[in-house]
């Protein structure tokens, strides 16, 4: 009995020791230095974060390491373009709004909103702060680029005065309806309908506003598209792919190759010759500018693939539903 009031003792006099605190990452003062981050900040930051091995579990299976033919369908379904056409009846005149401000078709804004959470409905189930943490000072292939995110987390919490260990978001530390890094947020984000507050969490019309904002100051090129089926023939495709997204190819180069699009391009036309890979084999593409700006949302080819795609589809049905008004003549041949 006396040792079992004893133990009873030690534990209630262990449990009133203050608990240690995790050990503080060696680079945080050099972040706070490179971001402009009061290191206090920073500090007070990781005191709250948590480590998360399901990050790093999830982070290291990324769906863009699948063949095209069994990433597509993850994305470029039926019920995507079914809900994506009621979201886009839902805010039509805010989608129209945005094409109009921003030269940016209104088919790619609901495409990505589709994609990356199902138009609001799955905007994510993790700390953002513990993500950020997680990456930024535990994942060593990217850490440079978590960290950063980390930083501009604190900052933008306290420019929107939200509460750190409140926000979810993605497992990469994603926010809102399009799941914007908080770099991103922080210079991308807009208050499109003027309510004195950028919200894309709840607000469908700064969401919408802040993705057209996102592709507008990324060059996106009005009435062009963005990648065309390719014919290649005897083209000696191996010496062709690049792994980079970047345009470093002329298509010059391609057609001198042999490779064939039904749209003729100038010499000196930046392209990239993509190969997708179906069940049977791949199948070919000439990226043009507009492909390689949504690969700066994303930089995964499959991903600005499947963006393009869904935009198509949901564009092409779209047309074909009663309209209530007719969309300015100019904006008509807005296709991707």
């Amino acid at each position: 009995m006396r040792r079992l009031r004893w133990l009873v003792l030690c534990a209630l006099a262990l449990g009133s020791l203050p608990a240690v605190a995790a050990p503080e990452p060696p680079q945080l003062g050099r972040l706070a230095e490179q971001q402009a981050v009061p290191l206090a900040e920073l500090q007070a930051a990781t005191a709250k974060a948590q480590l998360r091995q399901e990050i790093l579990d999830t982070i290291a299976r990324p769906w863009e390491a699948k063949p095209w033919h069994r990433y597509r369908p993850l994305f470029v379904t039926p019920e995507r373009v079914r809900d994506g056409i009621a979201f886009w009846q839902r805010h039509a005149d805010v989608l129209a709004r945005a094409e109009q401000t921003y030269r940016v078709p209104a088919s790619l804004i609901v495409s990505i909103i589709g994609i990356e959470t199902f138009y609001g409905r799955q905007m994510g189930r993790h700390s953002v702060l513990d993500s950020l943490y997680t990456l930024g000072f535990h994942y060593p292939e990217r850490s440079d680029f978590f960290a950063k995110e980390f930083a501009q987390l604190v900052l933008l919490a306290r420019e929107e005065k939200w509460s750190l260990t409140q926000l979810k978001g993605s497992y990469a530390g994603a926010m809102g309806m399009g799941q914007f890094m908080p770099s991103s947020y922080r210079h991308y984000a807009v208050d499109f309908d003027g309510d004195g507050k950028r919200d894309l969490f709840s607000n469908p019309a700064d969401a919408i506003g802040s993705v057209a904002n996102y592709f507008a100051e990324h060059n996106w090129r009005w009435g062009e598209s963005a990648v065309e089926p390719a014919l290649i023939g005897l083209a000696p495709v191996d010496t062709l792919l690049e792994p980079s997204p970047d345009l470093k190819q002329r298509w010059a180069e391609l057609a001198a190759a042999g490779v064939e699009i039904t749209t003729p391009l100038a010499p000196d036309t930046p392209v990239k010759l993509l190969a997708l890979e179906q069940a049977d084999g791949p199948e070919y593409w000439v990226a043009r500018h507009n492909f390689y700006v949504i690969t700066r949302y994303n930089r995964s080819p499959l991903y600005a693939m499947a963006v393009h795609q869904l935009s198509q589809a949901i564009q092409d049905a779209y047309a074909l539903q009663p309209q209530t008004s007719s969309p300015q003549p100019d904006l008509v041949a807005g296709r991707l």
